[in-house]
């Protein structure tokens, strides 16, 4: 299991639209990700779990990605949550 804590970089945070974007790079790894904020932790494919966290503008989340190349997917969603995709 690869894991990392990062800041969300999106102006707006993890509103519709990037968080669908996120979800479609979760669900593309083919990999189980779970995306933790605060206390709560949530399967990352969904995005209804993934809107529910509320998460904004410089949170901090942590991600957990298990299987075969969880620290390359790991570094690509990390990439995508540390980008503003609200510029």
């Amino acid at each position: 299991m690869a894991e990392r804590t990062l800041a969300v970089a999106s102006a707006h945070g993890l509103h519709a639209r990037p968080a669908a974007l996120f979800v479609k790079a979760v669900t593309d790894s083919g990999l189980a990700v779970e995306l933790q904020k605060g206390e709560r932790t949530i399967n990352a494919a969904s995005i209804l779990g993934v809107v529910s966290l509320g998460i904004e503008h410089g949170d901090e989340v942590t991600l957990r990605v298990t299987g075969e190349g969880a620290d390359a997917v790991l570094e690509s969603l990390a990439g995508f949550l540390e980008k503003d995709h609200d510029a």
